[in-house]
């Protein structure tokens, strides 16, 4: 019986790094597409127009228009993570058939300098590709589960190339019922679904991961992905400043929910294609003024540690909401896409500003200042504390997990009191 049981849970491992080394390829091509659709449209086309000041506001404008001509023809896709999410619970299944749909839809926001980041559509991609195997693989049928977890713990894994990070947004959402983990153990206990449930995660980010890695060795990076933050020891000052990083991080998280709130209010007065048209000149003529509200924010991030000394603080900390609003409002407005990145960005910029006008050029500060702000507002957004300190390791030195996993905790528990503690899905 132990023999068998190990046989199977072997096949189950195979098909599942199979299963995710598809998934890796396919979202290496998404990601690689995202990377010279850009560089088409953000550095050949105005180089060859001369680079006028108006190219953003023509560019943004007609990625606009054309995103929401497209989404009144084929549908509202992407879906953030949490409408994939709730779908697959609720049908047990997501519509595969439209996966070249939702990648397309997924890339036009994404090339088109949206103010969001790529976690939503790459969900929903993992979570069709896993719902045709599961549908039409006869292997698949019972010896695995296929679902949106499997697709969020992938494709976070890929995107941040982190796959704690992958594998703890999966683990922590909400607690799947001892009914179903023993169905997953195939009868075996609530303890062999878990390990089982361990061995799907596991394989399947394994895979993609690999698959990504010899891609991005073979033909190039598809994306770049975050910078890394110096080495910071805080020093007595810097501790005692903690509350305070923790306070405004848990009030950007707030502000990043109630501008959620205001945009819905205001999609809902305006008629389809109007709507991501507007969003799209917004965005064109606010960017024309502050180019670093473009795109997700990853490469700006970049340029912001790097040159964050000649920024004057408090236009940090205006970039930093000024950021929030625009990317509430191309989610809301139909430039759709998720807010990881625009979240982290934000967050970084509200940290450098508010250490900047307590410990001018202290560079040591204004590192332990950002990881204490962004690791309270992601955790009072996601309320995910693990999960948000696997990622923030990939900017943040590892010796300050202490730190970050605390702000992230007590954020979290913040979020959750208040009733306000949210899915990492839009």
């Amino acid at each position: 019986m132990t023999l068998t049981r190990f046989s199977n849970n072997t096949k189950l491992a195979l098909f599942c790094a199979t299963l995710g080394m598809v998934s890796g390829g396919v979202l290496w091509i998404f990601l690689r597409l995202v990377r010279e659709g850009t560089r088409l449209i953000w550095n050949l086309i105005p180089a060859q127009a001369g680079s006028p000041v108006w190219y953003p506001v023509l560019a943004c404008g007609l990625g606009g228009l054309i995103i929401g001509l497209f989404r009144k023809k084929f549908g509202d896709y992407p879906e953030s993570m949490f409408e994939v999410i709730g779908r697959v619970k609720k049908t047990g299944t997501y519509p595969y058939s439209k996966i070249g749909i939702i990648m397309i839809a997924a890339l036009l926001p994404l090339i088109f300098a949206s103010s969001v980041g790529p976690e939503a559509g790459m969900v929903g991609i993992v979570v069709a590709l896993g719902c045709w195997v599961k549908e039409n693989v006869s292997f698949a049928g019972r010896n695995t589960v296929i679902s949106s977890r499997l697709g969020l713990a992938v494709s976070l894994s890929v995107l941040f190339f982190s796959p704690l990070f992958g594998l703890f947004s999966a683990i922590e959402e909400d607690e799947l019922p001892d009914e179903l983990l023993d169905e997953i153990g195939r009868g075996g206990s609530v303890k062999s679904g878990r390990i089982r449930l361990m061995v799907v995660y596991g394989a399947s980010i394994c895979g993609a991961l690999g698959v990504m890695f010899v891609l991005n060795s073979v033909f190039g990076k598809s994306m770049e992905g975050f910078p890394s933050f110096e080495n910071a020891v805080p020093g007595k000052a810097d501790l005692l400043m903690t509350v305070p990083y923790l306070a405004i991080g848990i009030l950007l998280g707030l502000f990043f929910e109630k501008t959620e709130h205001v945009m819905d209010k205001l999609s809902a007065k305006l008629p389809p294609v109007i709507s991501e048209l507007t969003a799209g000149l917004v965005l064109g003529l606010v960017s024309v003024w502050v180019p670093m509200v473009r795109f997700s924010g990853e490469e700006e991030m970049g340029i912001l540690i790097r040159d964050y000394a000649d920024y004057a603080p408090w236009a940090m900390i205006a970039m930093a909401f000024l950021k929030i609003v625009l990317t509430c409002m191309c989610i809301k407005l139909g430039m759709k896409g998720g807010h990881f990145f625009p979240l982290i960005f934000a967050a970084v910029c509200l940290g450098y500003g508010t250490s900047l006008l307590i410990f001018p050029l202290d560079s040591s500060s204004a590192v332990y200042a950002a990881a204490i702000v962004t690791a309270a507002t992601l955790s009072s957004s996601m309320g995910k504390p693990l999960a948000v300190t696997c990622l923030l390791f990939l900017c943040f030195p590892v010796r300050m997990g202490i730190w970050i996993f605390m702000a992230a905790f007590i954020a979290s528990q913040a979020a959750s009191r208040k009733g306000g503690k949210k899915d990492a899905a839009q």
